[in-house]
């Protein structure tokens, strides 16, 4: 017969006997708990280094740069008339500004209309932006034209308006009730005398300059009643004197006034001159230093504390005796107290920009002996940071390096200055424009086609190359391809150059009814590439770029803006500390890194003992169950036992006892 609960049968605590056996098995799962343990607080720890391994990448990513180093600020002393800021070309120095006029936007307004309703009527506006002297326009050659088509199903006053705004042709319609009506005001997106509005249309009545249909809104400005809307505010320049000497700009927006300063004018202050105050940003490099040394301190910190041991108490951290920690470290060390050689800016290490280590392995900031590097005109700490050229030659510019560049000092020599394409007239061009006779001229610039129509005139010859500019730099498809041309004269004779250096930079006249008088048969030249070499090996040419493409230089690029072929002297290059630091704890927080690696290894190392804790919990299941079976027959088997002595106790007691009566 089957007992029911363990140790009924043999009176023994069954239960607490398997508990006390099963904890001895258990001591193995209670290792590996142990171990886990440990596993997951280097991984924690291994998680804390990265975090701050990241920080200090962050830091010196911000000194990297040449541009940091090169910023500058400017100040105002009334803030209110003007504000400016500066970039890394602007000298030092203050100024002297007064300004007596502010420059305005050309804005036009139409008769009044009934309501948004009204149709004006259909056809062609096409939009142009210059100057007038008296009646005469002459067309800004930088502001491209655009040609808006008015359909005959949607032009009423409303739609004209939205149409002009979708087309985004630089100029701003809106539509103003005075009272009388429903005016269609037009403003050229753009302030200055040479930004002034010339509406030209193509009436679908035939009649392009009366006062009926999209006529309405002609302003052609050139002779008596084509100027069907009313200007409101002139086209004006900004008028100001800077340090006694007059200066006319189209914009409020000032950029080539003070070479590397702009300048933002709100109101005049005409008789009560201001002060423009310009220096080296300063601050800003002190912050970024600063910075750089407190992520080092604090990376460094962690270290220290992850794997540093307690001899007085014996106990050691959670990383102490580390491989990855200390390959860290030293490789950050080792960087750090190197010297650089070929800088070419005056300093070679930290301590000489006044940063150095102390006894406690952490980085200090001399702040006096930085202050002094910055304002010696001799030393160049960008040199000392970030990844730098410095070519001798002024017309040469540092573009870039890769990974590959090494320090060192490279010979440069041009055997070809990069030029764009361009084609210029066989002849004098006329200077009449007769519509439909020699107003059409099809061309290819860059590889990318288009068709113009120059508006009817008679011109000067620079008149003539800014209407051709305007007009083909607004042409479909060019300014949204980046694709832009000037056009000059001299003696009479055009010339069209792409804006584009390069082999890729062409252009090609081939046809409408204005090509031979303007041009006749125009000699076409192809753009170049920029050829020469860098460190004594042939490098790549790309527009104005020249790229060494093997040795120590590769990957060095250079800008040649122009000056002579031949020897061009030299580019002194050297990776700085930041750029270096940058690199090197980039490849330590990669991926397959030397972080991620230690802690794929212990996440490795994790999920091997997971798997071992479920064997053994597995294994755990299977004892216990051999041990209660083995009690189980135990405790039936004293049951048994336990029922034959009382049987033989009731028989042995039944006996009759000896020397008893018969």
């Amino acid at each position: 017969m089957a007992l029911s609960s363990p140790g009924i049968g043999s009176n023994l605590d069954v239960n607490s006997i398997v508990s006390q056996l099963m904890a001895l098995e258990r001591r193995p799962l209670t290792a590996l708990d142990t171990k886990e343990a440990r596993f997951q607080a280097r991984l924690s720890a291994y998680g804390s280094l990265k975090g701050a391994l990241s920080a200090f990448q962050s830091a010196a990513a911000s000194l990297a740069s040449p541009a940091r180093f090169s910023a500058a600020k400017a100040s105002i002393a009334d803030a209110s008339v003007l504000t400016a800021s500066a970039v890394s070309t602007a000298v030092a120095g203050s100024h002297s500004i007064e300004v007596t006029a502010l420059a305005q936007a050309h804005k036009l307004t139409s008769t009044p209309f009934t309501n948004t309703t009204s149709t004006v009527g259909s056809g062609t506006l096409t939009i142009q932006f210059g100057s007038y002297s008296g009646e005469t326009f002459t067309a800004n050659g930088d502001s491209p034209a655009a040609t808006i088509t008015i359909n005959s199903s949607d032009n009423s006053l409303a739609a004209i308006r939205d149409a002009i705004n979708q087309a985004k042709a630089g100029v701003t319609a809106s539509l103003v009730n005075d009272g009388s009506g429903y005016r269609l005001v037009m403003a050229s997106d753009k302030t200055g005398l040479s930004n002034a509005l010339r509406i030209s249309i193509t009436d679908d009545d035939g009649n392009h300059t009366n006062t009926e249909g999209l006529s309405q809104l002609v302003h052609i400005g050139t002779t008596s009643g084509t100027k069907n809307m009313t200007q409101t505010v002139a086209a004006q320049n900004a008028a100001l004197t800077v340090d006694g000497i007059a200066v006319s700009k189209a914009s409020n927006t000032v950029t080539d006034v003070i070479q590397g300063v702009t300048l933002t004018i709100l109101k005049t202050n005409a008789g009560s001159a201001t002060t423009l105050s310009v220096a080296k940003d300063t601050a800003g490099i002190k912050s970024a230093v600063d910075g750089f040394a407190k992520a080092y301190n604090d990376l460094n910190k962690l270290l220290v504390d992850v794997s540093k041991y307690d001899p007085a108490n014996k106990q050691a951290s959670i990383l102490t005796g580390d491989a990855t920690v200390r390959s860290v470290q030293s490789r950050l060390r080792n960087l750090l107290n190197t010297s650089l050689t070929t800088a070419g800016g005056g300093l070679a290490t930290l301590s000489d920009a006044g940063i150095g280590f102390q006894a406690d392995g952490t980085l200090k900031v001399d702040a006096t002996k930085l202050n002094a590097v910055l304002a010696d005109p001799t030393k160049d700490l960008a040199t000392l940071f970030a990844a730098v050229g410095k070519p001798s030659d002024s017309l040469v510019s540092f573009a870039g390096s890769t990974a590959d560049t090494k320090n060192g000092s490279y010979a440069v020599s041009i055997s070809q200055l990069a030029a764009r394409g361009s084609a210029v007239g066989g002849v004098p061009a006329g200077l009449t424009i007769v519509s439909g006779s020699n107003d059409t001229l099809n061309l290819t610039v860059d590889g990318v086609a288009a068709s113009i129509a120059l508006s009817a005139g008679t011109y000067t010859a620079a008149t003539l190359a800014a209407e051709l500019q305007s007009k083909i730099n607004g042409a479909t498809g060019y300014a949204s391809a980046g694709i832009a041309v000037t056009v000059s004269q001299s003696g009479g004779v055009l010339t069209v150059a792409s804006n584009r250096y390069g082999s890729a930079s062409t252009v090609s006249l081939t046809g409408g009814n204005s090509l031979a008088d303007m041009f006749g048969t125009p000699v076409v030249t192809a753009g170049l590439d920029v050829a020469g070499s860098i460190g004594g090996s042939t490098a790549a040419g790309s527009g104005q770029k020249l790229t060494a493409a093997s040795g120590d230089a590769n990957g060095l690029a250079l800008n040649v803006i122009g000056g002579n072929t031949g020897d061009r002297g030299s580019v002194q290059y050297a990776r700085g500390f930041a750029y270096e630091l940058d690199k090197l704890v980039g490849a330590m927080l990669e991926n397959d890194g030397l972080v991620d690696s230690r802690m794929d290894g212990i996440n490795a190392s994790i999920k091997g003992i997971s798997s071992r804790r479920e064997a053994l919990e597995l294994r755990m299941v299977t004892i216990e169950r051999r041990f209660r079976a083995q009690f189980t027959a135990l405790d039936t088997l004293i049951a048994s036992m336990t029922t034959t002595s009382n049987f033989l106790q009731q028989q042995l007691a039944n006996l009759p006892k000896s020397g008893g009566s018969q």
